[in-house]
């Protein structure tokens, strides 16, 4: 079991969640970072007294470090200072809940640290997904998925002693809010609308991915690393209900699934604590009272940033990370008001058809893509 844990992402909902488990279990914190919640990282300061803590946003470290005058706790921005972080000396394990390509940097300096790394930042894996996991290797550390769907597989396949027996990977998507809808309709939708999850409570860029469904096309980039297995061996099932969060099937047609009530708290306890299980602080699932579980295919029609990320790992090389780069900056545009909904899934198909892919070989291969894609989203706006 984790002792000691650097929380990057801590006033996010992951973040939260997983002080919330390390409360309850009494797991030292030694690092907490936020981009720019100084109220709220103060609060988790003065309950944890971490020995740093990082503001990705500098005049929020300023403002900071005023306020935590009175403790010991040494306060940093920007980067260096969420690697610094990611590399603190007497942390076992980085639980990393960054949003976007800002988690990649860090996840690198946990690995070069020999840190285990909780991972619930998807584009660490989509963008950088080789890089990443030969880093791991080396290393000689553990990456374990604290995304409900990827902790989901991966508790299945501890049913899987030999991967021989396995056949696919089947990784669940609740449909979002636009479940059901077809293109002519989602033509004028707000954002608001799209900020309307049915079942989890997340942060704003996550839930409209999770609208235009390009949240399952990273995951699906995401569990071909972490499993080491192909595009071909992975599906995609819209489960409405958010009970069942993945499941594997066998080569004789046997299918296993986990099932919870939908609270990250089930998952991220589970990378903190693997191989152990403990009691939990989320509700026993009670499935009387679910009663219903439904199943439909995905629409890959209407949902293009779905199509296009299968395309992208199809690709391979920077692909993905065009394909993530041009999500972030037209995820950012749909929400600031300045293009419609619709427009996310054809700039991120544009980008990954019209960027031609390089080898990823190096961190500057996987900048280098970023910042292409988010020039080609600006561009064409």
């Amino acid at each position: 079991m984790t002792e000691c844990l650097s929380v990057l992402g801590s006033t996010g909902s992951i973040g939260t969640q997983t002080l919330d488990v390390a409360n309850k279990y009494n797991l030292n914190i030694c690092a907490l970072t936020a981009h720019k919640n100084v109220k709220l990282l103060e609060e988790q300061v003065r309950q944890f007294r971490p020995r740093l803590a990082v503001m990705y946003d500098e005049s929020a470290a300023a403002d900071l470090k005023l306020r935590l005058a009175d403790t010991d706790t040494k306060v940093l921005f920007g980067m260096s200072g969420l690697i610094e972080a990611a590399s603190a000396e007497e942390a076992d394990t980085v639980l990393n809940s960054l949003v976007g390509m800002v988690g990649l940097e860090p996840t690198l300096a946990a690995c070069k640290a020999r840190k285990n790394i909780a991972l619930a930042n998807k584009e660490t894996l989509v963008a950088g997904g080789e890089l990443v996991m030969n880093s791991v290797k080396e290393a000689g550390i553990s990456l374990l998925p604290v995304d409900s769907e990827h902790s989901a597989i991966f508790q299945c396949l501890q049913g899987c002693p030999e991967k021989k027996y396995l056949k696919k990977l089947i990784l669940t998507a609740s449909g979002g809010p636009f479940f059901g809808k077809k293109r002519e309709e989602l033509q004028n939708v707000t954002v608001a609308e799209a900020l309307a999850h049915p079942n989890w409570s997340m942060g704003a860029k996550i839930t409209v991915d999770s609208a235009s469904m390009m949240n399952k096309g990273l995951e699906i980039i995401e569990a071909r690393w972490l499993f080491d297995v192909t595009a071909d061996n992975i599906d995609v099932v819209v489960h409405r209900q958010s009970i069942i969060h993945s499941l594997i099937e066998f080569v004789d047609n046997s299918v296993l699934a986990q099932l919870g009530e939908p609270d990250m708290r089930i998952p991220i306890q589970y990378a903190l604590t693997y191989p152990d299980r403990v009691p939990s602080p989320a509700k026993e699932l009670d499935l009387a009272s679910v009663a219903t579980l439904t199943f439909d295919k995905p629409d890959y029609e209407t949902f293009e940033c779905l199509t296009a990320c299968k395309t992208a790992l199809s690709i391979g090389g920077t692909s993905p990370a065009i394909a993530n780069g041009a999500n972030e900056a037209a995820n950012a545009l749909f929400r600031e008001g300045k293009i419609p909904f619709l427009r996310i899934g054809e700039l991120v198909s544009g980008a990954v058809s019209d960027i031609k892919s390089t080898p990823l070989n190096t961190l500057d291969d996987v900048l280098c893509a970023d910042s292409a894609a988010r020039e080609y989203v600006i561009s064409a706006v």
